[in-house]
């Protein structure tokens, strides 16, 4: 016969709390550490001492500090092919918010037009778009060409003698090229370089004649003393950062051509990751600390949340499927 004593069931009940509590140590899942964990990689299409390379380190503290919990960003530079090297990197990157990555317009877009590439602008979670940057042709300063009508006159004169230098094939910059070429019915040589750093270099050294880039990276330029001149900026209306600049418009060519940088990571980013990215490059762009220093480096921001930026980049496919169609510009 077994007895049960008062004493008996009290140590029966301390026993089973003490299992009981056990397991429930063992079933909670281990706690982890907010994100981000390590460094995050932000990696740059283009060379160094480009625009998007200067802006993407002028950016990466302001959007360290928002993102908060001792957040370090490192910036990968990943130039070639256009750029379809580095947005194809980053679209094969696992989505886990550790790699993000500007995507350049309309580069992202004409790339996967013009020929098969291993990416889609679609392939990427857009972050939201910091800048928007029109076009320009540069000479050098002590040259013969003053003003877009001295460039028409010596390149019809002289067919194919013209080379221009741009930051790849399908870039705004080429794109702006073929605009000329077909409007004022003259023919130029193209010289695809891997960013506009090696561009400035290429004119300021007299390898290439005539410049193709941003208006922004052209008075960046000019102010660190390259021998610059600027002949035009393919924007509706004349921009702030260069206000005595005529329009090409203005000097009778309609072209508008631009380049919107904007942040995308790798599709399928967890939810509380993406809110948290999209949140710190808002508040970076607007941190009037940034905006003074991006003021420094002529970087015309335009911010755009992810719904904005995605209208924008489907509406930029659709032109420029339609100026494949009428203007191939593969080589």
């Amino acid at each position: 016969m077994i007895q049960i004593t008062t004493n008996s069931i009290k140590r029966l009940a301390a026993a089973g709390a003490a299992v009981l509590a056990v397991s429930t140590t063992v079933a909670l899942p281990a706690a982890h550490a907010a994100y981000p964990e390590h460094p995050i990689n932000m990696v740059v299409s283009y060379g160094p001492g480009g625009g998007t390379d200067l802006v993407a380190r002028a950016i990466a503290p302001y959007i360290e500090k928002y993102l908060g919990n001792g957040a370090r960003i490192v910036v990968l530079n990943r130039p070639g092919a256009g750029g379809a090297i580095g947005f194809g990197e980053i679209a094969r990157a696992k989505p886990d918010g550790y790699t993000i990555g500007f995507l350049n317009t309309p580069n992202m877009l004409t790339i996967p037009i013009e020929r098969e590439a291993k990416y889609h602008w679609t392939d990427f979670d857009l972050l939201g778009n910091l800048i928007d940057d029109p076009d320009s042709f540069a000479v050098k300063s002590d040259g013969k060409i003053k003003s877009l009508k001295d460039l028409v006159a010596y390149a019809k004169a002289n067919p194919g003698s013209v080379t221009v230098g741009t930051t790849g094939i399908g870039s705004d910059d080429h794109l702006a090229m073929l605009m000329f070429e077909k409007g004022t019915g003259t023919k130029m040589t193209h010289v695809p370089y891997k960013g506009a750093g090696e561009v400035r270099g290429a004119i300021s050294s007299g390898e290439i004649m005539l410049a193709a880039m941003n208006i922004g990276e052209v008075q960046a330029y000019i102010k660190g003393g390259s021998p610059l001149l600027a002949l035009g900026v393919m924007s509706d209306e004349r921009t702030d950062l260069a206000p005595d600049l005529p329009t090409f418009k203005e000097q009778g060519h309609d072209i508008i051509m631009a380049s919107l940088r904007g942040i995308g990571a790798p599709k399928g980013l967890p939810d509380d990751v993406s809110k948290k990215l999209v949140g710190a490059i808002q508040q970076a762009v607007n941190d009037p600390a940034f905006r003074e220093q991006a003021q420094k480096l002529f970087a015309p921001l335009r911010y755009m949340g992810p719904a904005d930026y995605k209208a924008e980049l489907e509406s930029d496919e659709k032109m420029f499927k339609q100026f494949w169609k009428d203007t191939p510009w593969a080589e």
